[in-house]
């Protein structure tokens, strides 16, 4: 089939509704007040959920405003938090540069953007720390409907895709199609779609495929609505979240960008520390199952915790800056002073230099049974089947590793190969199909005959 006409909202136009939106603010300085009672404003999304260390957990667990009081005592002033919520993080990054939003949070294609578009109107912006990432990319997948006839990314040419033009995920999806051979701008329809819409389009027709960030392709997956097309772990490259502050603010009320960070990274060691609780509180606040968030949040989530700003992410930020002037929603964008790490490295004094190193993340095999409070983790895929086995009917959710890229998945979703005595599982049938094609005698096997084998 030849390459077909995209079909979008123009890129420069969507990039510009952030200066409408940043010029016709409701008037006045987020830093509501009289100089001694100040409002401090955040600018979060709360179903993005690896960003709830600086969002939905962190504001349920009072840290902000815990730090703010102590903050408060130090300099006599009274500080409140006005917390506000958005799908995306370009209203975000909107109201910051209209000065409406101090802090705000979002994925790794929006913090460029937040830069450039603070440089142009003259607010700068910083990215001062980090929430969740992934090393290898697996925060934005590709999902299509669970009876479509598409398997991998060369039967997206022509297709419908849905996608949030300037998003992380969407560049996952220009990376993808450009590693398949096929034109991001030609080659597809792309729907510019905010994430709710694009999950309605799926379910109607309207769009054959779907590329979104977490927690979008977990929860349709979840409920059945959708399978995995493509897993973004396949890019190896980083994505991340991370948290941005007005520099006119940072300037202003250093000791409160202190307190912010002191207690992102309180919430962080919670959710470490507690991460059933916390996924529980993040469902509660947000409306998403348990499980879903789980999958992201949980001990071996797909997302990695850490606020500190790793030289892996930075590089891989700096790697997305020609993808996005690509597609013409920016220009050129200074990332080594868009990063401001004075504030996180104080935060951790002599300790920041071994975490800024660390890595380290739990294993992804676990499993959650019904009434228990906790999780049962295993070292790989044969211990969790059979575990799975023998508690028929009490398993609540499953999660295994993809034996190519090593993404996270629910197991009852995942593509199952038996390879000789090993049962492995995959996110999308097109890596199941390229491990079979490598090994003779392999061949794909349903979950429910994978659980039989492994007993």
């Amino acid at each position: 089939m030849p390459p077909t006409a995209i079909k979008r909202t123009a890129p420069l136009a969507a990039a510009a509704l952030l200066l409408p939106l940043a010029l016709t603010g409701c008037g006045g300085d987020a830093q509501a007040g009289d100089g001694k009672h100040v409002t401090v404003t955040v600018g979060y999304q709360s179903k993005t959920i690896n960003t709830v260390t600086a969002g939905t957990l962190l504001r349920s667990l009072g840290s902000f405003e815990r730090e703010l009081r102590a903050q408060g005592r130090r300099d006599g002033t009274t500080y409140r938090v006005a917390w506000q919520d958005y799908a995306t993080g370009a209203p975000i990054t909107a109201q910051m540069v209209a000065g409406k939003v101090d802090i705000g949070s979002m994925g790794d294609f929006p913090l460029l953007l937040n830069a450039a578009r603070g440089k142009q109107l003259h607010a700068p912006t910083r990215l001062v720390s980090v929430t969740g990432y992934n090393l290898r990319g697996a925060l934005n997948t590709i999902v299509t409907k669970p009876g479509s006839g598409l398997r991998s990314l060369p039967d997206l040419r022509g297709k419908n895709v849905s996608s949030s033009v300037g998003s992380a995920s969407d560049g996952t999806l220009v990376r993808a199609l450009r590693g398949a051979g096929i034109d991001p701008e030609q080659g597809i329809h792309k729907l510019n779609q905010q994430p709710a819409v694009g999950a309605s389009a799926l379910a109607s027709g309207s769009a054959d495929a779907l590329s979104q960030f977490v927690a979008w392709p977990g929860l349709l997956a979840f409920q059945g609505k959708a399978r995995a097309l493509y897993d973004g772990g396949a890019l190896n490259l980083p994505t991340f979240h991370g948290v941005t502050v007005r520099d006119a603010f940072a300037g202003q009320r250093p000791g409160v960008v202190k307190a912010f960070l002191a207690a992102q990274r309180d919430a962080t060691r919670y959710l470490q520390d507690h991460p059933v609780d916390a996924a529980r509180k993040v469902a509660r606040a947000t409306g998403l199952p348990p499980e879903v968030v789980y999958l992201y949040n949980g001990a071996g989530g797909v997302a990695t915790f850490d606020p500190t700003l790793k030289p892996q992410l930075v590089a891989a930020l700096k790697k997305d800056v020609p993808v996005l002037r690509a597609a013409r929603l920016t220009g050129p964008v200074d990332v080594d002073s868009f990063v401001n790490d004075r504030y996180i490295k104080a935060s951790y004094g002599s300790r920041y230099a071994a975490a800024v190193r660390s890595t380290a993340h739990p294993a992804a095999d676990e499993v959650w049974l019904r009434g228990e409070d906790r999780t049962h983790s295993f070292t790989g895929p044969a211990g969790l089947l059979r575990f799975v086995a023998a508690h028929r009917g009490t398993v609540r959710a499953a999660y295994v590793a993809d034996a190519t890229t090593g993404s996270r998945w629910f197991a009852d979703r995942s593509v199952w190969v038996r390879d000789g005595a090993r049962l492995l599982p995959f996110l999308t049938r097109a890596t199941a199909d390229a491990w079979v094609r490598r090994h003779p005698g392999a061949r794909p096997v349903s979950y429910a005959a994978a659980l039989e084998g492994a007993r």
